[in-house]
């Protein structure tokens, strides 16, 4: 049954409780972000990381020679 007091109340709670609705799906929100841009700094970071170890094996190849760093990306990456 629907009399216009009951529907005071329930407009009267859902205004209150809007707020606290409101920043809980916030703060999901922003965690949501944040675990995107983590893991999207993460492969960026993983992915530099492999080109500048494909650079220095071919500047490496190039000059006849390897180093340290070129022998621990191929077994990093191997």
């Amino acid at each position: 049954m629907f009399t216009p007091m009951n529907q005071l109340v329930r407009l009267g709670q859902a205004i209150s409780e809007w707020p606290v609705a409101s920043q809980q799906q916030a703060r999901r929100n922003a965690m949501i972000a944040l675990t995107d841009c983590a893991q999207r700094r993460a492969e960026r970071e993983d992915v530099e990381s492999f080109l500048a170890e494909r650079a220095a094996l071919r500047d490496a190849a190039t000059t006849g020679g390897t180093t340290a760093a070129t022998d621990a990306g191929v077994a990093a990456h191997a």
